[in-house]
């Protein structure tokens, strides 16, 4: 069975910057660990990415906060996670919304060849993860999918704990 770790947007803004919080702090040395796991497996990151016309978009009119906007501090990977996904040789996906389409149909392309087993990290659990996590439900319905509580963060501790639990109501695994 072939195994997938995906990353999802370990990027500044969502640990330290417009929207970071302690709780995204400290999950950055599990994430690194993590990735260092998967030595020779396929790892893909994504990469909350935002345009000048942020605040114009649905999202930017319901959370006015700009972030991750592309080519700045904040869009860019946590400087020790990029190394880790660097030394795995992850494929970067950049994805304008919550969830990533090109992400999903590059796992089914995958899936084509093996059975897999996608593990989830990242953040925000409450947001981005929980999205790309049924997104890849949805399209690879019979894949093993799960995502490891200690790397990942959300917003706040409890909307963590009701993605989690969204997550297992889906036969997505938290370990």
């Amino acid at each position: 069975m072939k195994k997938v770790l995906v990353v999802i947007d370990m990027q500044n803004d969502f640990i330290d910057g417009a929207l970071g919080t302690r709780e995204a702090q400290a999950i950055v040395g599990n994430v690194v660990s993590k990735i260092e796991s998967y030595k020779g497996e396929t790892v893909f990151a994504t990469r909350d990415t935002h345009g000048e016309n942020y605040l114009e978009t649905s999202e930017g009119k319901h959370l006015p906060v700009p972030h991750c906007m592309k080519g700045t501090r904040g869009w860019e990977i946590r400087d020790e996670i990029r190394e880790a996904l660097d030394k795995a040789d992850a494929e970067m996906i950049n994805k304008p919304s919550f969830g990533s389409e090109e992400l999903a149909e590059r796992l089914s392309a995958l899936a084509q060849e093996e059975e897999m087993e996608i593990e989830l990290v990242g953040l925000c659990t409450d947001i981005c993860v929980v999205s790309n996590a049924l997104l890849i439900k949805a399209k690879l319905p019979e894949a093993v999918i799960k995502t490891d509580s200690s790397c990942c963060a959300g917003v706040t501790p409890k909307s963590h704990e009701a993605a989690l639990l969204t997550m297992k109501m889906c036969q997505i695994e938290v370990i």
